[in-house]
Protein backbone atom coordinates (compact mmCIF):
# COMPACT_ATOMS: atom_id res chain seq x y z
CA UNK A 1 0.00 0.00 0.00
CA UNK A 2 1.15 3.45 -0.54
CA UNK A 3 2.35 5.55 2.03
CA UNK A 4 0.98 8.75 3.17
CA UNK A 5 4.30 10.52 1.68
CA UNK A 6 3.77 9.20 -1.17
CA UNK A 7 -0.16 9.86 -1.73
CA UNK A 8 0.68 13.49 -0.79
CA UNK A 9 3.62 13.40 -3.43
CA UNK A 10 1.36 12.13 -5.92
CA UNK A 11 -1.38 14.30 -5.58
CA UNK A 12 0.99 16.98 -5.34
CA UNK A 13 2.52 15.94 -9.24
CA UNK A 14 -0.97 15.54 -10.15
CA UNK A 15 -1.82 19.39 -9.31
CA UNK A 16 1.31 20.54 -10.98
CA UNK A 17 1.26 18.27 -14.14
CA UNK A 18 -2.10 18.73 -15.07
CA UNK A 19 -3.00 22.26 -13.60
CA UNK A 20 -3.85 25.71 -15.17
CA UNK A 21 -1.25 27.87 -17.64
CA UNK A 22 0.88 29.79 -15.43
CA UNK A 23 4.24 31.64 -15.11
CA UNK A 24 7.78 30.61 -16.97
CA UNK A 25 10.76 30.15 -15.10
CA UNK A 26 14.33 28.47 -14.70
CA UNK A 27 14.64 26.70 -11.50
CA UNK A 28 18.20 26.72 -12.43
CA UNK A 29 18.29 30.39 -11.44
CA UNK A 30 19.28 31.96 -15.29
CA UNK A 31 18.43 35.56 -16.83
CA UNK A 32 16.09 34.42 -19.20
CA UNK A 33 13.62 37.20 -20.04
CA UNK A 34 10.66 34.93 -20.67
CA UNK A 35 7.47 35.47 -22.89
CA UNK A 36 4.49 36.85 -21.33
CA UNK A 37 2.77 34.06 -23.84
CA UNK A 38 3.96 31.07 -25.01
CA UNK A 39 2.09 30.91 -28.72
CA UNK A 40 2.31 27.37 -30.85
CA UNK A 41 3.09 28.07 -34.55
CA UNK A 42 3.42 25.50 -37.37
CA UNK A 43 6.30 24.96 -38.17
CA UNK A 44 7.60 23.76 -42.01
CA UNK A 45 10.28 21.62 -43.21
CA UNK A 46 12.85 23.57 -45.18
CA UNK A 47 16.14 22.40 -46.98
CA UNK A 48 19.23 20.95 -44.61
CA UNK A 49 22.08 23.09 -44.47
CA UNK A 50 24.53 22.09 -46.84
CA UNK A 51 27.28 22.40 -44.45
CA UNK A 52 26.61 20.97 -40.89
CA UNK A 53 28.69 20.42 -37.80
CA UNK A 54 27.90 19.30 -34.71
CA UNK A 55 29.84 19.18 -30.96
CA UNK A 56 29.29 17.54 -28.27
CA UNK A 57 30.97 16.83 -24.66
CA UNK A 58 31.82 13.53 -22.85
CA UNK A 59 33.43 12.79 -19.25
CA UNK A 60 34.23 10.13 -16.93
CA UNK A 61 35.39 9.80 -13.45
CA UNK A 62 38.35 7.69 -13.79
CA UNK A 63 39.86 7.24 -9.75
CA UNK A 64 38.11 8.83 -6.67
CA UNK A 65 39.59 9.65 -3.37
CA UNK A 66 36.80 11.72 -2.26
CA UNK A 67 39.63 14.39 -1.69
CA UNK A 68 41.25 13.56 -5.12
CA UNK A 69 39.58 12.87 -8.33
CA UNK A 70 41.18 12.17 -11.62
CA UNK A 71 39.18 12.61 -14.46
CA UNK A 72 38.93 12.50 -18.16
CA UNK A 73 36.94 14.52 -20.52
CA UNK A 74 36.59 15.47 -23.91
CA UNK A 75 34.65 17.24 -27.37
CA UNK A 76 34.02 15.35 -30.55
CA UNK A 77 32.82 17.00 -33.77
CA UNK A 78 31.44 15.46 -36.83
CA UNK A 79 30.54 17.07 -39.73
CA UNK A 80 27.47 16.05 -42.67
CA UNK A 81 27.74 17.60 -46.42
CA UNK A 82 24.65 17.02 -48.47
CA UNK A 83 23.12 14.75 -46.00
CA UNK A 84 26.03 12.53 -45.19
CA UNK A 85 28.64 12.19 -42.79
CA UNK A 86 32.03 13.29 -43.88
CA UNK A 87 34.48 13.59 -41.07
CA UNK A 88 34.31 11.91 -37.57
CA UNK A 89 36.43 13.34 -34.51
CA UNK A 90 36.07 12.12 -30.84
CA UNK A 91 38.43 14.55 -30.04
CA UNK A 92 41.61 14.86 -27.67
CA UNK A 93 41.17 12.86 -24.42
CA UNK A 94 42.05 15.25 -21.04
CA UNK A 95 43.28 13.88 -18.16
CA UNK A 96 42.85 15.69 -14.81
CA UNK A 97 43.53 15.98 -11.42
CA UNK A 98 40.78 17.82 -9.27
CA UNK A 99 40.97 18.20 -5.71
CA UNK A 100 42.04 20.71 -2.76
CA UNK A 101 45.47 22.30 -3.93
CA UNK A 102 45.01 21.33 -7.30
CA UNK A 103 42.52 24.43 -9.34
CA UNK A 104 45.48 26.49 -10.16
CA UNK A 105 47.02 23.78 -11.96
CA UNK A 106 43.70 23.02 -13.55
CA UNK A 107 43.24 26.40 -14.19
CA UNK A 108 46.20 27.14 -16.04
CA UNK A 109 45.80 24.24 -18.26
CA UNK A 110 42.64 25.36 -19.55
CA UNK A 111 44.64 28.56 -20.42
CA UNK A 112 41.23 30.63 -20.58
CA UNK A 113 42.36 34.78 -20.60
CA UNK A 114 39.95 36.26 -18.17
CA UNK A 115 39.38 33.04 -16.03
CA UNK A 116 39.69 34.28 -12.27
CA UNK A 117 42.65 33.40 -10.18
CA UNK A 118 40.23 31.60 -7.82
CA UNK A 119 37.64 29.80 -9.87
CA UNK A 120 36.68 26.66 -8.78
CA UNK A 121 37.57 23.97 -11.12
CA UNK A 122 35.27 21.01 -11.34
CA UNK A 123 35.02 18.38 -14.50
CA UNK A 124 31.69 20.64 -15.98
CA UNK A 125 34.41 23.63 -16.69
CA UNK A 126 36.70 21.38 -17.81
CA UNK A 127 34.07 20.63 -20.36
CA UNK A 128 32.71 23.10 -21.23
CA UNK A 129 35.68 24.65 -22.07
CA UNK A 130 36.80 22.47 -24.29
CA UNK A 131 33.24 22.16 -26.04
CA UNK A 132 33.31 25.88 -26.48
CA UNK A 133 36.95 25.60 -28.19
CA UNK A 134 35.16 22.48 -30.55
CA UNK A 135 32.72 24.57 -31.38
CA UNK A 136 34.93 27.96 -32.64
CA UNK A 137 37.20 25.89 -34.64
CA UNK A 138 33.94 24.45 -36.28
CA UNK A 139 32.87 27.94 -37.14
CA UNK A 140 36.17 28.60 -38.48
CA UNK A 141 36.01 25.87 -40.75
CA UNK A 142 32.31 25.66 -41.41
CA UNK A 143 31.29 27.11 -44.90
CA UNK A 144 28.82 30.09 -45.11
CA UNK A 145 24.71 29.59 -44.73
CA UNK A 146 25.97 26.18 -42.66
CA UNK A 147 25.12 25.82 -39.03
CA UNK A 148 26.75 24.62 -36.50
CA UNK A 149 24.90 22.44 -33.73
CA UNK A 150 25.68 22.23 -29.68
CA UNK A 151 24.71 19.80 -27.28
CA UNK A 152 22.97 21.93 -24.47
CA UNK A 153 22.20 25.91 -24.62
CA UNK A 154 23.94 28.69 -25.62
CA UNK A 155 25.51 30.13 -22.25
CA UNK A 156 28.69 28.97 -21.10
CA UNK A 157 29.87 28.02 -17.63
CA UNK A 158 29.53 30.59 -15.03
CA UNK A 159 33.03 30.20 -14.42
CA UNK A 160 34.34 31.15 -17.76
CA UNK A 161 33.93 35.06 -19.40
CA UNK A 162 31.20 36.27 -20.72
CA UNK A 163 33.22 37.39 -23.63
CA UNK A 164 33.93 33.75 -24.98
CA UNK A 165 30.33 32.90 -25.73
CA UNK A 166 30.02 36.29 -27.36
CA UNK A 167 33.22 35.94 -29.71
CA UNK A 168 32.16 32.74 -30.89
CA UNK A 169 28.74 34.28 -31.39
CA UNK A 170 30.16 37.32 -33.44
CA UNK A 171 32.49 35.36 -35.50
CA UNK A 172 29.97 33.11 -36.41
CA UNK A 173 28.02 36.35 -37.43
CA UNK A 174 31.01 37.15 -39.23
CA UNK A 175 31.24 34.42 -41.22
CA UNK A 176 27.34 33.46 -42.36
CA UNK A 177 27.19 30.47 -39.91
CA UNK A 178 24.37 30.12 -37.52
CA UNK A 179 25.54 28.20 -33.94
CA UNK A 180 22.09 26.57 -32.44
CA UNK A 181 21.87 24.55 -29.22
CA UNK A 182 19.43 21.74 -28.50
CA UNK A 183 18.76 20.64 -25.30
CA UNK A 184 17.35 16.98 -24.63
CA UNK A 185 15.61 17.80 -21.34
CA UNK A 186 14.69 21.16 -20.35
CA UNK A 187 14.73 22.29 -16.91
CA UNK A 188 12.09 25.12 -18.10
CA UNK A 189 8.53 25.09 -16.74
CA UNK A 190 5.75 26.56 -16.31
CA UNK A 191 3.38 26.75 -13.17
CA UNK A 192 6.31 24.28 -11.51
CA UNK A 193 5.68 21.67 -14.35
CA UNK A 194 7.84 20.61 -17.28
CA UNK A 195 7.21 23.07 -20.07
CA UNK A 196 7.93 21.22 -23.29
CA UNK A 197 5.55 18.27 -21.75
CA UNK A 198 2.68 20.72 -21.83
CA UNK A 199 3.35 22.33 -25.21
CA UNK A 200 3.48 19.14 -26.92
CA UNK A 201 -0.04 18.17 -25.18
CA UNK A 202 -1.25 21.75 -26.20
CA UNK A 203 0.58 21.27 -29.99
CA UNK A 204 -1.36 18.24 -30.45
CA UNK A 205 -5.02 19.48 -29.13
CA UNK A 206 -4.41 22.47 -31.41
CA UNK A 207 -2.47 21.30 -34.08
CA UNK A 208 -3.07 17.17 -34.60
CA UNK A 209 -0.54 14.75 -33.38
CA UNK A 210 1.69 14.77 -36.42
CA UNK A 211 1.87 18.88 -36.32
CA UNK A 212 5.86 20.11 -36.39
CA UNK A 213 5.63 23.03 -34.61
CA UNK A 214 7.66 26.59 -33.19
CA UNK A 215 7.31 28.54 -29.81
CA UNK A 216 9.33 31.55 -28.68
CA UNK A 217 9.77 30.88 -24.96
CA UNK A 218 12.37 33.48 -23.47
CA UNK A 219 15.76 35.54 -24.61
CA UNK A 220 18.95 36.45 -23.17
CA UNK A 221 19.34 40.00 -24.52
CA UNK A 222 22.79 40.85 -22.67
CA UNK A 223 24.10 37.55 -25.06
CA UNK A 224 22.26 37.79 -27.76
CA UNK A 225 20.26 34.92 -27.29
CA UNK A 226 16.94 33.33 -28.16
CA UNK A 227 15.08 30.36 -26.82
CA UNK A 228 12.08 28.69 -28.41
CA UNK A 229 10.32 25.43 -28.28
CA UNK A 230 10.16 23.03 -31.52
CA UNK A 231 9.00 19.91 -32.77
CA UNK A 232 11.03 19.37 -35.24
CA UNK A 233 9.10 15.66 -37.15
CA UNK A 234 5.73 14.37 -37.70
CA UNK A 235 7.15 11.16 -36.00
CA UNK A 236 8.80 13.09 -33.05
CA UNK A 237 7.95 11.91 -29.70
CA UNK A 238 9.12 14.87 -28.08
CA UNK A 239 10.02 18.46 -28.25
CA UNK A 240 13.64 20.55 -27.44
CA UNK A 241 14.72 23.29 -26.68
CA UNK A 242 16.41 25.07 -28.77
CA UNK A 243 18.71 28.30 -28.61
CA UNK A 244 19.02 30.34 -31.38
CA UNK A 245 21.48 33.83 -32.09
CA UNK A 246 19.07 36.84 -31.56
CA UNK A 247 19.36 38.07 -35.17
CA UNK A 248 18.61 34.48 -36.51
CA UNK A 249 15.88 33.94 -38.61
CA UNK A 250 13.82 31.39 -35.91
CA UNK A 251 11.77 29.92 -39.16
CA UNK A 252 14.76 29.59 -41.57
CA UNK A 253 16.78 28.29 -38.77
CA UNK A 254 14.40 25.27 -37.72
CA UNK A 255 13.07 24.37 -40.92
CA UNK A 256 16.51 23.22 -42.37
CA UNK A 257 17.23 22.23 -38.75
CA UNK A 258 14.01 19.69 -39.45
CA UNK A 259 15.17 18.80 -41.96
CA UNK A 260 18.51 17.08 -40.27
CA UNK A 261 15.90 15.33 -37.78
CA UNK A 262 14.01 12.70 -39.46
CA UNK A 263 17.02 9.95 -38.74
CA UNK A 264 14.58 7.20 -38.10
CA UNK A 265 15.96 5.91 -34.66
CA UNK A 266 15.35 9.43 -33.52
CA UNK A 267 12.96 11.55 -35.21
CA UNK A 268 12.77 14.78 -33.88
CA UNK A 269 16.09 15.12 -33.06
CA UNK A 270 18.89 16.17 -35.10
CA UNK A 271 21.50 13.35 -36.48
CA UNK A 272 24.29 15.12 -36.87
CA UNK A 273 24.27 15.88 -32.55
CA UNK A 274 23.39 12.02 -32.20
CA UNK A 275 26.65 11.03 -34.08
CA UNK A 276 28.57 13.68 -31.93
CA UNK A 277 27.44 11.77 -28.80
CA UNK A 278 28.12 8.50 -29.59
CA UNK A 279 31.79 9.98 -30.32
CA UNK A 280 32.27 11.42 -27.58
CA UNK A 281 31.09 9.11 -25.16
CA UNK A 282 33.06 8.04 -22.27
CA UNK A 283 31.78 4.12 -21.51
CA UNK A 284 32.99 1.85 -19.10
CA UNK A 285 36.02 -0.18 -21.04
CA UNK A 286 37.13 3.51 -21.55
CA UNK A 287 36.99 4.31 -18.15
CA UNK A 288 38.74 1.21 -17.37
CA UNK A 289 41.61 1.24 -20.14
CA UNK A 290 42.32 4.48 -18.54
CA UNK A 291 42.75 3.54 -14.97
CA UNK A 292 45.03 0.81 -16.45
CA UNK A 293 47.47 2.92 -17.61
CA UNK A 294 47.06 5.57 -15.07
CA UNK A 295 48.10 2.54 -12.66
CA UNK A 296 51.06 1.59 -14.75
CA UNK A 297 52.30 5.34 -14.45
CA UNK A 298 51.50 5.42 -10.72
CA UNK A 299 53.67 2.52 -10.62
CA UNK A 300 56.59 3.68 -12.92
CA UNK A 301 56.52 6.65 -10.50
CA UNK A 302 57.01 4.25 -7.27
CA UNK A 303 53.61 4.42 -5.97
CA UNK A 304 53.08 1.10 -4.46
CA UNK A 305 50.26 -0.84 -5.03
CA UNK A 306 49.12 -0.42 -1.32
CA UNK A 307 48.56 3.17 -1.15
CA UNK A 308 46.79 3.00 -4.65
CA UNK A 309 44.12 0.97 -3.01
CA UNK A 310 44.33 2.81 0.04
CA UNK A 311 43.64 6.12 -1.62
CA UNK A 312 41.29 5.08 -4.37
CA UNK A 313 39.01 1.75 -3.45
CA UNK A 314 35.20 1.94 -3.47
CA UNK A 315 34.66 0.98 0.32
CA UNK A 316 31.10 1.22 -0.43
CA UNK A 317 31.31 -1.22 -3.39
CA UNK A 318 33.42 -3.60 -1.07
CA UNK A 319 31.17 -3.92 1.85
CA UNK A 320 27.93 -4.23 -0.18
CA UNK A 321 29.76 -7.73 -1.91
CA UNK A 322 31.19 -8.79 1.46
Amino acid sequence: MPTATLERAADRLASLLTGAPGPLADPRGSDLEFEDEVRLRPLVRGVAPEDAWAVDGGQALVADARCLQVVVTRAARVRFRAGACVEEDEGVLRAAVLGAGEGAVARAELAVPGLAADAPVDVHLLRDRWEWDAVARSVEECEAGGVVLVDGDLEADWRLPDDLLAGVLARAGERGVVVVAVTKHSSLSRSGAPLLGLLELEAEAALGPRATWWAPVARRPAAGVRVVAARLDPDARFAFRIDLPAGADPEAVLGGLAALSDDAAFPGYPYPLSVADRLAACPGWLRADVRLQLEELLDANGVPLAVRERAFADRHDLMERS
